[in-house]
């Protein structure tokens, strides 16, 4: 299996392996790295995969996309060491909350929110492939919350790497942000920005934009526009489906969306073979991607704040992996349309791609006093806490059953832990949540960040100051 760019207008295009795509991140013309094919899993292969332990079953997954580079032999104590610290020996536990909706549970890693899930691994590929080819990066990327926290902490005392998070200043919980700022290592840099979610990407893709700087720093990124991201995401999709009859029957999920990244994996999981009936987005105030199965209509908006912060999001970037596989695999026409979405603020009109999006998703946008409400509302139904980014997807899901008379079970993506979000689960049910042990004392740790205006020279500056990469140079 080879990776090539959603951008690259070349007949055929050039292509790299996945150990050059793992390290590249980004690729040099902007665009975002996915395989030239998809592995395919026949149904006798998926009933295979029903009771295995997670960590096995994330190798398996995970291999299909590695190839030589990280077969299963390689992978297995890689996966088995990112997931042995986890709360729950199932490592993503599902929990029934009615009759057809299930809480597929994802924040049980150090930094409790989904995003441990890839990253724990991806760290341990990291330091791999670099101790092996004996080089050192600089890892740059933009959080709108927990990639922040699970990034910096899956990196941390690496020899090989250093790390610099971008982050909106005022715009994450307190929590978010002292899982950020308070790791005590000297390879993880927290960087405030003055500005949004979406001016903290823009800098980054700026950054990996410069030819000289990403070479003289081995520039690298960890963001879910990294492919190994969205492989190791696909893993516990596949391990929710067997849980819940798969192949035998086909199952629906509602996925918190803000970068796209996380439901993008649902879809990939698809593709592969996973009966998936439906793919629910569920979006807050910030609602480009609804408006745009709503209307066909891709426009950004004002970034509004939120009470689910983490999808405080007007610029998708994994949008632009679906939006290549809409025009045929044709970097040219992609290419072309992201960057009059990136110069004009809307992405052209193109009915057909439309249609082919909406038969393969469905969206639903919500508010704020909708997700007091269905925090409020779980609890009292079925004495569950949840964050208020799960909230969002578990009110996505019961609009959705509401207009499906299928029967397939719904599976709502619980992507962070409530304690991460204590105020508004405390105005939602009267309870305030404790954090988890591993936690437990982070309002007494001590905070380490920089505050940086929204502009390229001082975040530049500031990390050619500090990533080794740059100091050997």
């Amino acid at each position: 299996m080879r990776y090539l760019s959603t951008r690259d207008p070349r007949d055929p295009p050039a292509t790299l392996s996945f150990t050059e795509a793992l390290l590249a991140g980004l690729a040099e013309d902007g665009g975002l790295y996915v395989p030239d094919r998809l592995p395919g899993l026949s149904p006798a292969e998926l009933t295979g995969y029903s009771g295995l332990p997670y960590a096995e079953l994330a190798a398996r997954i995970v291999s299909l996309f590695s190839g030589d580079a990280f077969a299963i032999n390689d992978l297995r104590p890689l996966t088995i060491a990112a997931y042995n610290g986890f709360a729950r020996t199932a490592v993503v536990p599902l929990v029934q909350l009615d009759d057809r909706l299930w809480l597929l549970e994802l924040f049980h890693g150090p930094t409790a929110a989904f995003k441990d899930l890839a990253l724990q691994l991806v760290g341990r590929m990291f330091d791999a492939v670099l101790a092996q080819r004996h080089e050192r990066i600089t890892i740059v990327g933009a959080t709108s919350g927990d990639t922040g926290s699970a990034a910096l902490e899956a990196c941390r005392d690496r020899d090989a790497i250093d790390i610099f998070m971008l982050f909106p200043h005022n715009r994450v919980s307190e929590i978010q942000r002292r899982q950020m700022t308070t790791i005590d290592s000297p390879n993880t840099h927290a960087i405030a920005v003055e500005g949004t979610f979406d001016d903290c990407q823009d800098l980054v893709k700026a950054l990996f934009g410069d030819t000289k700087l990403r070479r003289t720093l081995n520039l690298s990124a960890v963001n879910s526009i990294n492919w190994a991201r969205i492989a190791a995401q696909t893993a516990y999709y596949f391990a929710a489906g067997v849980g819940l009859g798969a192949p035998v029957r086909e199952i629906s999920f509602s996925v918190p969306t803000g970068n796209f990244g996380n439901v993008y994996a649902g879809h990939i999981a698809r593709r592969m073979g996973l009966p998936i009936d439906r793919l629910v987005i569920a979006t807050n105030r910030n609602d480009i991607l609804a408006r745009y199965f709503a209307t066909g209509r891709m426009e950004i908006a004002p970034v509004e704040p939120s009470l689910s912060p983490s999808m405080d999001i007007q610029v998708p970037s994994n949008f632009e992996r679906l939006l290549f596989e809409l025009k045929g695999c044709n970097g040219a026409a992609a290419g072309d349309r992201i960057r009059a979405f990136r110069e004009y603020g809307s992405l052209p009109d193109d009915e057909q791609a439309w249609r082919i999006a909406c038969a393969l998703f469905s969206a639903h946008k919500i508010d704020d006093a909708q997700t007091i409400n269905t925090i409020g509302e779980t609890y009292a139904r079925s004495g569950v806490l949840i964050d208020p980014h799960t909230a969002v997807a578990v009110a996505a899901a019961q609009a959705e059953m509401s207009a499906d008379s299928s029967g397939a079970p719904m599976i709502a993506l619980g992507c962070a832990h409530a304690a991460k979000f204590p105020e508004v689960v405390e105005r939602a049910t009267g309870l305030r949540p404790a954090l988890p042990a591993s936690l437990d004392d982070l309002l007494e740790r001590r905070e380490r960040m920089v505050v940086l205006p929204n502009d390229l020279g001082a975040v530049t500056q500031l990390i050619r100051a500090h990533a080794r990469c740059a100091r050997n140079s």
